[in-house]
């Protein structure tokens, strides 16, 4: 045979751990060493073949395996020359020297070429490489003979590939890495478990499990190590736990266990393959910590300060920390800051009077004074100044507090509330026993915690300040109790929202006009809050302003209209009067939107004249009919601008009931608008009833919502003005009528009872007569009108209104106005559909006005 490429080999020989494995296998099976392999055996998988070489240098044996390897059977292998047969031809004349040397009696190991015989059918055989020992020998006669024992190349390539992958994997893993046997004892460790618990991996050889867990542990694994053995199922993932040699860390491992066959299948023990992950477990605590952490804070985002209410706020952030981040936790206000101080709260020594507001505890069956003193809710306290909650006061930074002897609690965090370098108030967070103390973590997170919550409160202290102020300006602005108009029977209800709204700018107003005449406005101006209330302010003023200079309803809004628009701008009206001659799509952003009905009623007519700005239609009741809301336009709001606005006159019958009000009695977010305004009709079903009553039954019977919105309720019953109250008389457009009026005048007076007031009324009369005739046109009407005053009014065509002027001391006239100041409570005049009436009021005896004595105003003149 040739040497090419041929490379000799050294046998190993048999190691002491193969005598040990020899051994071990005699005393398993009783101490019999020669028995057959079970199958599945080495041999099996590296498949060897042999044939023998007789003297003649002639094949005389030839194996079964021999003839798996070559394909050629043993009748066919047997005689037959291997040189000659085999080698290629090109070195068989080698292969004839090798062989001679051989028979000559060498061994021989090396990797030899050989190429199958030709098959039958035709062609060339195949070629391979074959690892050949050959040992000499001789025949029972004497002759040199050989034995050959062969191994296909490919094979034991396979082998030493899996051999050099096994050795990467077992010695050069940096996982920990165990072979163990049926025994679960440790046949083979590598490096990296050696450098973990200590020694070479031969000094880990026959230890067991209980040699490096603690008993319970090594109890669970072992359970598990059989359990793979038996099922062949891998265990993945399986968390252990223990200590190295020398150490008194606690350490976790990521096991993974499975079962290793042989080549040929057969099971020869369970590997383990470990990975150290304590400090990925440390990381993945810190992770969930902070997860759980971050989630706390947005649920305390989410939670905390929804209410606007001190004490609803404590408890809210109470609800979020309990049992999620501490077993107990109490929050004590300052007492200033609840009575509505508005001074900084606090003192410097952090011993002020605070509040305890709440008290939470996750704590069965353990009363909550054990763990939080004896301090109730409600209950006034201060710390004492050398205590750490006081301390925490005082520097505005969390304190541990020490457990008391006896407690339930092991640890507790005294956290300020502190909110715009403010202190307002603490919080104590406690863990009881058995539970994780506080970390620098969970200091972090209850010092987040606290300020979350100081802002809340802090931002619910300035709203209660800033709807305490805007509710204060808002009654101030509506009329002081029931106001009293002349005709009418009048009853008010202002109920404004509670304290977790925003005070609105719904308004009403009774306003007194000339001739017995008077004003109803209900308004309502669009938004919430502080800046709402002042624009309601300004347009009850506004409207006031408007209804004395005696202007028609339509006329009113229509100003007002122009203020509104000026109210969100810096020019003020002037600029409200340019915008409002934009077009109506303007932007509205700046500009405060209103609404607001406004009516005149006439006492001596009992005519309403009603106009509307985008309010809810009036309601009115006739009695012994059901109630109706009056068609009205409804108008564009105020404030939008560009559209004129429309009157509806409307004669009201004697005791009839007209109702105006705000859209928070009618209108909620349960309910829709029109449901509202069925049910407020529906309630207003007895008509005779005194009018507090029918206010009361009203607010009773409507679902208000307890506060969602500011409601303003207006009721009037109609009382018109005797006949026999009403003096009237029309006169001629000649001299004598001015001393016909005196007459009028002096006869009815006398006919009411008032002699006191015939000289003062003659007087002016006979001056208003007089520049009715001088300066009007027109016949001329005389109308006295008595309610709670006396009202004096003379009628005539002209449109020219009355100028008071001051007389020198040489004019003959110029005095008339002058005098009528000076003897009336008050004057006037007012535009009418057909002129103008010029008008004077006198209060009635026993009334507080004291009059001017006609003689002494006649002097003061001159």
């Amino acid at each position: 045979m040739s040497e090419i490429p041929a490379k000799a080999t050294e046998s190993e020989d048999p190691s002491d751990g193969a005598r040990d494995q020899t051994a071990a296998s005699a005393a398993a099976t009783g101490g019999a060493l020669w028995q057959s392999s079970p199958p599945g055996s080495m041999y099996d998988y590296i498949k060897v073949a042999s044939f023998s070489i007789g003297p003649g240098g002639l094949v005389d044996q030839w194996s079964l395996r021999a003839e798996q390897l070559f394909g050629i059977p043993a009748a066919r292998a047997v005689g037959m020359d291997p040189i000659e047969a085999f080698i290629d031809p090109d070195l068989r004349e080698q292969g004839q020297r090798k062989m001679a040397e051989i028979l000559d009696g060498r061994e021989w190991t090396g990797v030899v070429p050989f190429r199958m015989p030709d098959p039958p059918e035709g062609g060339r055989g195949s070629d391979g490489l074959a690892e050949v020992y050959v040992m000499p020998t001789r025949t029972a006669e004497g002759e040199k003979a050989a034995v050959c024992i062969v191994v296909d190349v490919r094979t034991l390539r396979r082998i030493e590939t899996d051999l050099a992958a096994s050795q990467a994997i077992f010695g050069q893993s940096p996982f920990g890495f165990l072979l163990l046997d049926f025994d679960l004892r440790v046949r083979r460790v590598n490096q990296r478990f050696a450098n973990v618990f200590g020694g070479s991996p031969d000094d880990h050889r026959g230890k067991g499990v209980f040699d490096y867990l603690p008993r319970g542990e090594a109890e669970r694994v072992s359970a598990t190590l059989r359990r793979v053995l038996e099922s062949g199922d891998p265990i993945t993932d399986m968390h252990v736990t223990g200590h190295v040699p020398g150490s008194e860390e606690r350490r976790h491992w990521s096991v993974n266990l499975y079962r290793v066959h042989s080549g040929s299948g057969r099971p020869i023990g369970v590997a383990w393959l470990a990975t150290d992950v304590t400090s990925r477990r440390a990381a993945a605590r810190e992770a969930a910590a902070a997860r759980r952490n971050l989630a706390l804070l947005n649920e305390a985002g989410a939670r905390i300060g929804n209410s606007l209410d001190l004490e609803t706020t404590a408890r809210e952030l109470l609800d979020v920390v309990v049992p999620g981040f501490c077993d107990l936790a109490t929050v004590d206000l300052y007492q200033g800051l609840l009575t509505g101080d508005e001074t900084p709260p606090g003192m410097a020594d952090g011993s002020a009077e605070l509040r305890r507001v709440a008290i939470a505890s996750a704590v069965a069956d353990a009363p909550v004074g054990r763990v939080t003193e004896t301090v109730k809710v409600g209950a006034v306290h201060h710390f004492p100044f050398n205590s750490p909650c006081a301390d925490a006061l005082r520097t505005a930074r969390p304190r541990a507090v020490p457990a008391e002897e006896g407690s339930l609690v092991q640890s507790t965090l005294a956290v300020p509330m502190v909110a715009h370098d403010t202190v307002v108030g603490l919080v104590r967070f406690a863990r009881t026993k058995g539970s994780e103390p506080f970390g620098e973590r969970d200091r972090d997170l209850a010092v987040e915690l606290a300020a979350r919550a100081a802002v809340c409160m802090d931002n619910a202290r300035l709203y209660r300040r800033e709807h305490e102020r805007a509710l204060i300006l808002q009654r101030s602005l509506l009329p002081p109790g029931d106001p009293e108009a002349s005709g009418l029977d009048i009853a008010c209800r202002y109920l404004p929202g509670n304290a977790a709204t925003e005070v609105g700018g719904d308004w009403f107003d009774v306003i007194e006009l000339p001739g017995h005449r008077t004003a109803l406005v209900v308004g309502d101006v669009m938004g919430r809050g502080l800046r709402a209330a002042v624009a309601m302010g300004e347009l009850r003023t506004a409207v006031r302003t408007l209804a004395l200079l005696d202007l028609e309803p339509a006329e009113v809004l229509s100003a007002l209209d122009e203020i509104a628009r000026g109210l969100g701008t810096p020019g003020g009206v002037q600029q409200a009067t340019r915008t409002a001659r934009q077009p109506r799509d303007a932007d509205l952003s700046e500009v405060y939107l209103a609404t607001c009905v406004y009516a005149v009623y006439d006492s001596v007519t009992r005519r309403c004249t009603f106009a509307n700005a985008g309010h809810l239609p009036p309601v009115l009741v006739e009695p012994g009919e059901p109630a109706l809301m009056l068609d009205v336009p409804p108008g564009m709001p105020l404030g939008v601008g560009g559209e004129p606005f429309e009157e509806v006159e409307v004669e009201l019958p004697e005791g009839a009931l007209l109702a105006l009000y705000t859209d928070g009695l009618v209108e909620s977010r349960d309910h829709p608008l029109d449901e509202g305004l069925h049910a407020f009709v529906g309630a207003l079903t007895d008509s005779a009833r005194p009018l507090e009553d029918v206010c009361d039954h009203v607010l009773n019977t409507l679902d208000t919502h307890h506060g969602e919105d500011d409601i303003a309720l207006l009721m009037a019953r109609v009382q018109g003005l005797p006949v026999d109250s009403v003096g009237d008389w029309t006169l001629p457009r000649e001299p004598r009528s001015v001393g016909r009026a005196r007459e009028h005048a002096r006869a009815q007076l006398l006919d009411w009872g008032l002699e006191a007031l015939v000289d003062t009324t003659e007087l002016l009369v006979s001056e208003l007569v007089t520049n009715a005739l001088r300066y009007g046109e027109g016949e001329i009407r005389l109308r006295l009108l008595l309610d709670r005053t006396l009202v004096c009014e003379v009628w005539d065509g002209g449109l020219v209104q009355p100028r008071r002027r001051r007389a020198r001391d040489t004019d003959e006239g110029g005095r008339g106005l002058q005098l009528v100041q000076l003897l009336s409570a008050a004057w006037g005049s007012r535009r009418t559909p057909r002129g103008k009436t010029v008008w004077f009021e006198l209060p009635l005896p026993g009334a507080e006005a004291v009059l001017t004595d006609p003689a002494e105003a006649l002097l003061s003149l001159f």
